[in-house]
């Protein structure tokens, strides 16, 4: 079990953690520290890693399996709003469209897509969220080597995965997630 412990600025210190299911489940990010605020929401955070692992497993049966995740999940904040997240693929499959098409053959409720267009706004909000954050308040961005529209101190602009290791505003480094499949006994037995 990885001992994770927020720093001084309420973030994962630098670096990339993995872990499966799980580990998430029990982890600092769900359960909280010892003397933990009383408003933490283990409950809603459990919610989150639930509907993480529904969009995990559909990625994971197309092949894909670099899969990241943050926000203000990753932080000390008790009730975070969603889970952000990118998976490494290739470009080609993202612009033909192919990745949607299968993604979605599997998701009865349609919901991937990365077409600005899908963006609907949400009661209390002025940000406009993807399909897949209305249903389950993750979004999982494809990464193919793109800037995401974050810019590092010298104002040159940052590829998600940059991007994705330090805090938007105050750029402080932090840490990740990387989301492990976990291998059954039989799997490794078998030499699969």
């Amino acid at each position: 079990m990885l001992n994770l412990d927020f720093n001084e600025h309420g973030l994962l210190p630098a670096g990339d953690y993995q872990m499966n299911f799980g580990m998430l489940r029990t982890s600092i990010l769900v359960q909280g520290n010892r003397g933990c605020d009383e408003t933490w929401d283990s409950n809603w955070r459990l919610k989150l890693v639930d509907n993480l692992e529904i969009l995990v497993k559909q990625l994971w049966e197309r092949g894909l399996t670099e899969i990241f995740i943050d926000g203000s999940f990753a932080t000390s904040k008790p009730h975070p709003n969603d889970i952000d997240g990118y998976f490494v693929c290739d470009l080609r499959r993202v612009v033909s469209g192919d990745l949607e098409r299968e993604l979605n053959a599997i998701n009865t409720d349609k919901i991937w897509t990365w077409d600005p267009k899908s963006l609907r706004s949400c009661k209390g909000s002025t940000k406009r969220q993807l399909p897949m954050w209305h249903k389950y308040r993750v979004e999982l961005y494809p990464e193919f080597g793109q800037g995401f529209g974050v810019s590092d101190e010298y104002g040159q602009p940052l590829l998600f995965p940059a991007a994705f290791r330090k805090e938007r505003y105050t750029r402080i480094p932090k840490g990740i997630i990387k989301i492990m499949k976990l291998i059954s006994v039989k799997n490794v037995k078998e030499g699969e």
